[in-house]
């Protein structure tokens, strides 16, 4: 099974949750085993890849700016990158700047994602049972990509994949497993970055730091 399988999937799930007149937001980055798979809660609006007009990548965070203040303090994304979409406004992205940043997204050896890919129009909050729907497929893109860690950012995301009460402030920096399909992966639960949880920004580059150190001495 490759990544693009599941889109059909996506798509079927954003007519029945997310709103009808925007697409489904898949993924991006590097999919042969990364050494972080980000994941987040699920897009909106914003990303203006999920207009109908838009014929490029379906990627998180695709027209938006506050994100890459993380992945660039983090030395996810060259500074030429990063300084052109701090420059530009949304609706400036072309489709060819959008692989061009996902490009230098797979060179930095990560994958984004979101648990729910149902793009709503606005950041409102989706309902625990609407992101369960779409446990499995983010379990199936795990086991396709096999990524060497997986951070999950905030409480509700780290609560539905991991299966338990997860509140992110109790447990920075503990190491959670979780068996999918006969393979044990390793789990991080970090704040919430941006939006309502942007004055965590700084816990959430402190941990992730964290994780990418005991990653190179592992």
């Amino acid at each position: 099974m490759q990544l693009d399988d599941l889109n059909i999937e996506y798509d079927r799930l954003q007519k029945k949750y997310g709103a009808k007149e925007l697409d489904s937001i898949y993924n991006g980055g590097c999919i042969d085993h990364p050494d972080i798979c980000f994941v987040f809660m699920n897009p909106t609006g914003r990303n203006i890849a999920s207009s109908k007009e838009w014929k490029g990548i379906k990627s998180p965070w695709i027209g938006t700016k506050n994100i890459w203040d993380l992945f660039y303090t983090l030395g996810l994304v060259d500074e030429d990158i990063y300084l052109q979409i701090k420059s530009m406004k949304g609706k400036e992205w072309t489709e060819d700047f959008a692989e061009e940043v996902y490009r230098n997204v797979e060179k930095h050896k990560y994958f984004i994602t979101n648990l729910s890919k149902c793009t709503q129009v606005d950041a409102r909050e989706l309902p625990d049972s609407v992101h369960a729907q779409y446990l499995h497929l983010l379990e199936k893109e795990i086991e396709i990509i096999h990524p060497k860690v997986i951070v999950l950012f905030g409480n509700q995301v780290s609560s539905i994949v991991l299966n338990e009460k997860i509140s992110v402030s109790q447990c920075r920096r503990k190491l959670f497993e979780k068996e999918i399909n006969g393979e044990t992966y390793k789990f991080y639960s970090v704040y919430y970055p941006v939006g309502n949880g942007r004055f965590n920004i700084d816990k959430s580059i402190e941990d992730i730091k964290w994780i990418v150190g005991n990653l190179c001495e592992n």
